[in-house]
């Protein structure tokens, strides 16, 4: 019985009765080796391929990361700037406000009258101004401004820091 069981399992491992045991081999050692060679070399295609579909995910999923980032600090950078300009707008809207308050409760003749109409209206015109241009429109002129007086604005910029560093070193 467990020779009949012997002889079944040479069958399906592809012996004969004349090979078993080593001897009278029916295929010869080259075959078998081109064989392995064949099976290696697929192996070996097989795993270029998977690797290369690897990369190339990974490569998509950093792409998709980084727009992501992009897009989400391009959207904060969208929000501070919108908040700047309301707030802008709204401290214009406050210096406007100061303005009719002084005018309100000032005097009204004399030398102090006209002080009064005047620092009045330079809050006015400002406040009126940073509501209507923002924070774009203050660049774009202090911008201009400098191009145009250049010297008298590297002056100035000395002037005023020199008195920061007076207020800050008491």
């Amino acid at each position: 019985m467990a020779n009949a069981m012997d002889i079944n399992k040479d069958k399906d491992l592809g012996f004969t009765g004349q090979n078993r045991g080593g001897q009278g081999q029916s295929q010869p050692a080259g075959q078998v080796a081109e064989k392995a060679k064949e099976l290696a070399s697929a192996v070996s295609d097989k795993s270029k391929e998977l690797a290369s579909a690897v990369a190339q995910a990974a490569t998509g999923m950093a792409k998709d990361a980084a727009s992501t980032v992009a897009q989400r600090a391009s959207d904060v950078a969208a929000t501070v700037g919108r908040k700047a300009e309301d707030a802008t707008a709204s401290v214009g809207g406050g210096m406007k406000t100061l303005a009719q308050n002084i005018r309100d409760k000032g005097p009204q003749e004399g030398m102090m009258g006209s002080a009064t109409c005047a620092v009045a209206s330079t809050l006015e015109s400002g406040g009126q101004y940073l509501q209507q241009e923002g924070l774009q429109g203050l660049a774009e002129d202090l911008n201009a401004f400098v191009r145009r007086y250049p010297l008298q604005s590297v002056l100035v910029g000395i002037g005023i820091g020199f008195c920061l560093a007076r207020m800050t070193r008491r």
